[in-house]
Order: structure tokens, then sequence, then C-alpha cells
């Protein structure tokens, strides 16, 4: 079991590429008057409990105009396999303990999230990796192969990630009965922040993409496959990320929601 000093460093890295296949260019799409890049920097900001915030791309375009926000922008590698080895990458000349993966199509990521995930690392733990979920019995949300649900062990310790609806119901599956009977809660819809102590990210590009995570196409089963502990934290937080066009009037609706 480990616990850092006080005295440890946590920064933020959001990796951001233009050449997304459903939305091209989609960190620069504007929102409700700013770039999507500079809302989700700007929302980091707001954490308390981190240092220094970082953009990741393979563009131009993108750094550009994380330094006309009077962001921080680090130019990467176009080819990387994910966006954790992006981060990689640019965190290679950071000076760092522990690094914050906030996905660049979060725009309403609470701060308080943020700082919680970094907490779990204040006390003596045994693993190298934090992540997020929340529950949901929305079976129109967790019946997407977008969707990517989560089951853990009892110490909330991640088991598998994946695109399917796990665990598979049976038909005649009673929600009411089941929450009595075996304490079921709903599906765990993840959330795509993860949290990486610096000798785990160092591990996890070390390892070939594996089996798993290419059928899948989610990074985080390399860690899985490989057997690297992923932490899990249950939050009320429900994602209004933005993946189409069309979830930017869900942005727009919830930021009106906010004010």
């Amino acid at each position: 079991m480990k616990a850092f000093a006080k005295s440890w460093k946590a920064i933020c890295i959001i990796p951001a590429r233009y050449g997304s296949t459903r939305f091209p260019g989609k960190p620069l799409c504007e929102i409700a008057g700013q770039t999507l890049i500079e809302r989700v920097y700007r929302q980091v900001m707001k954490a308390k409990r981190v240092s220094s915030i970082y953009v990741a791309t393979d563009d131009q375009r993108i750094a550009d105009e994380v330094d006309r926000f009077g962001g921080q922008a680090i130019m990467t590698s176009p080819h990387h396999q994910s966006g954790t080895d992006r981060i990689a990458e640019a965190s290679e000349n950071l000076d760092f303990d522990i690094v914050v993966n906030i996905q660049g199509d979060e725009p309403l990521i609470p701060p308080s999230l943020v700082d919680s995930l970094i907490g779990l690392f204040d006390h003596a733990y045994d693993f190298k990796v934090a992540t997020a979920a929340y529950v949901t019995n929305n079976l129109n949300l967790v019946s997407t192969p977008d969707s990517v649900k989560v089951v853990v062990d009892n110490n909330l310790n991640a088991l598998y990630f994946s695109r399917a609806m796990i665990p598979a119901l049976p038909t005649n599956f009673d929600l009411v009965v089941s929450r009595k009977s075996f304490g079921w809660k709903g599906y765990f819809k993840h959330i795509g922040i993860y949290v990486f102590t610096r000798e785990a990210l160092d591990e996890f590009v070390g390892l070939k993409q594996s089996m798993l995570e290419q059928i899948e196409r989610l990074e985080q089963l390399r860690m899985i496959e490989n057997g690297m502990k992923i932490r899990v934290m249950l939050t009320d937080y429900a994602p209004v990320s933005v993946d189409v066009p069309a979830d930017i009037e869900r942005v727009i609706k919830a930021l009106k929601v906010k004010i």
C-alpha cells in the first residue's frame, strides 16, 4: 500500500485531435462564444488540486487556438494509438507525480470530480489508475455501443469495460426485486477521465496494444489485460459530452440551466 507525500504534484493533460471521424474539427467548434477546447480547459482551471494544464494535440490549428486563449499546448505525433499514448509523449519533460487525463469533449466536467479523483491517492492505496462512473438504468443510453459500461469488484476495482451491455440481464429481470434480493443498482456508465501515477503512465505506454483493446476500441482494456488495477469512483455527475454536432445544443441547454 502506498500514499503520496503532501508535496506531490498533479497536472492535467487534455488530448485533442482534429481528425474525429464523426465530428472533424470538434475541438474548434463554437459553443456559446467559446470553442470546445477552451471550455474544457477553463473548466479544469477551476479544480483546486491541479497545478498545471496542457493540451496535447497533433494539429497546429488546435495549438494556435489554445495559445489564443492563453493556455499551454504541446505538439505530439499524429500516429498515437490512444489518447493516453498521446498524453505520455506530452508529459515526457514535465514535472509531476500524478497526471489527469480529461477528454477534450467534456466541457462541463465538474472541477470537484477532478479534485475527488486526485484525492483518492491521498491515502494508502493499492492501485495506480483511477477513473469515474455513474449509475443509470436508462436502457436507451446503455444499449448503444457509444456508451461504455464498466463492472467492478467489491472494492470498486474495474473488472471489465465494454461497449456491450454488461452485465447481461435476463429478459425477465425485475429491477425492483433485484435491488432487494442482491443489491442491483444499475449499469455503471463510464466517464472519460483517468488519473495516473507517473509509474502507471510509464507502464501503460510500455505495453503493446492488447487483443481486447483492439476489439472493443477501449484503451483501458490494455491495462486490465496486463493486470493494472483501476479504481472506479462513483459520482452523481452524468456527462453532457460532445460526440457529434447535434450534441452542441445539449451543452448549450445545460449551460443555461447552470446559469
